[in-house]
């Protein structure tokens, strides 16, 4: 397992992380997953056995269970790894048990320590944007629970580009504590994060964590051209978690996905996770499993390494159009493009 220091900080992440959205199947999570205790024990024991050190949750997966689960079976090995919570989502139907308000995110994150059985949590991260709460009054929340020692690092979750600098913005400005990471949604079938929010990685020096990366299944090779998976009664125009806005786009990754998988003797998913892994901004994938055998499946990803015909094959088949301004730049602005551009600009500089 390969270990990626996250953003700025300290902290060393392995490549591969769990998530625990599938354990507790309370109310709408149910349709995700409903891992008990028992089955997280084994799913977390041969994450471990891996090198995984990093275990990802929220407040809101089933309403607390997921965490109540995790920290039931995380106890002796609690030192040795490093848990990731989230909260912004409601957690009542109060009119602020919701938000990233000063009154809620630290009720939320007493709440969340008790559920993990920890004193701490090591990286806190906002959920979702908050248009309503001035950034000050976050930050100073943040700042707070990290001075009480209740979190030790911070981060933010689907923010957009603005929203990402924006935050930064107030935290230098005020001298507050930074996010050193964001978790997004990036799968070879959703790469708009390529246009602003991992060239805004690369130039602000945060990590990366990649939620749903096999794009909720898609991408596991089960949905076929000609088929979909025994049993399946969601399709495709239903999808909303990623938004599937060209079936046939989509089947062309499949395609090759499936092709380079068949001739490596290895499954699609992990194909998947290897192009992500490849990807020079990301820290870590962030994997989740309703069964161990899916678990023990993508664990393999860690260790496949793609030649780059394969890398090329890939990414070419999923590249997104380049979208204002980014074609105007293309065309009249190269000669003086930093990096960060050239991230996402270089790879249509080559197209003839």
């Amino acid at each position: 397992m390969e270990y990626r220091q996250l953003g700025r900080s300290g902290l060393k992440v392995s490549v591969l992380s769990l998530g625990t959205m599938t354990f507790g199947g309370k109310g709408k999570f149910a349709k995700v997953g409903d891992t008990g205790v028992a089955e997280a024990r084994r799913q977390l024991a041969l994450c471990v056995e891996a090198g995984i050190n990093l275990f990802d949750t929220a407040d809101v997966y089933s309403q607390g269970v997921s965490e109540e689960i995790l920290g039931e079976v995380l106890k002796e090995k609690r030192t040795s790894v490093l848990v990731a919570s989230k909260a912004r989502f409601p957690m009542g139907t109060g009119p602020n048990d919701r938000g990233s308000s000063r009154h809620h995110l630290i009720r939320a994150c007493e709440a969340s320590l008790k559920r993990l059985k920890t004193d701490y949590i090591d990286l806190y991260q906002l959920h979702e944007w908050d248009g309503v709460t001035p950034l000050e009054e976050t930050l100073y929340a943040l700042e707070h629970l990290v001075d009480s020692g209740k979190v030790r690092y911070v981060g933010v979750s689907n923010f957009s580009g603005w929203h990402l600098m924006k935050t930064l913005g107030v935290s230098e400005r005020l001298k507050l504590i930074r996010p050193v990471s964001q978790q997004i949604h990036y799968s070879l079938q959703s790469r708009e994060a390529e246009y602003e929010l991992l060239p805004i990685t690369q130039d602000q020096g945060l990590g990366v964590l990649v939620w749903s990366p096999l794009a909720g299944g898609l991408l596991s090779g089960k949905y076929r051209r000609d088929r979909q998976p025994e049993g399946s009664t969601r399709h495709l125009e239903e999808w909303n978690e990623p938004p599937i806005y060209n079936q046939d786009a989509l089947y062309d990754i499949i395609d090759v996905l499936v092709d380079i998988a068949d001739a490596r003797g290895v499954s699609a998913a992990q194909v998947a996770l290897a192009w992500l892994i490849s990807r020079p901004s990301v820290t870590s994938v962030i994997i989740g499993a309703r069964t161990e055998d899916q678990l023990k499946d993508n664990l393999l990803a860690a260790d496949l390494v793609l030649n780059s015909d394969e890398i090329n094959r890939l990414s070419d088949v999923s590249r997104p159009p380049l979208i204002y301004p980014y074609w105007h730049q293309a065309q009249t602005a190269s000669d003086r493009l930093s990096a960060a551009d050239l991230s996402l600009i270089a790879p249509y500089l080559r197209k003839p």
